[in-house]
């Protein structure tokens, strides 16, 4: 059962950085419409959509991702209740 956990605990961590690299990618021009940034965006934007819903931009500054990226950090807190 530890393996379990550490291997979605791994998953989890490493799905945080690709939202992390996903929302750097916007500060570049045209950075996610290269080959790279839409398989993350592939990746990324099923999970952000729903937090982007609920969560309007404040202006230019869009902080679904933050919520998201918090939202992982808390599943993270319950899979290590559950298997460590």
């Amino acid at each position: 059962m530890n393996t379990i956990g550490s291997i979605l605990l791994t998953g989890m961590t490493l799905y945080s950085y690709l939202i992390i690299i996903y929302i750097l990618m916007s500060w570049f021009p045209n950075a996610r419409e290269s080959t790279f940034g839409q398989l993350l965006g592939s990746l990324v934007e099923p999970y952000l959509e729903p937090f982007r819903k609920i969560i309007p931009p404040l202006g230019m500054i869009d902080i679904s991702p933050i919520v998201a990226i918090i939202a992982l950090h808390f599943a993270r807190y319950g899979v290590q209740a559950l298997f460590f």
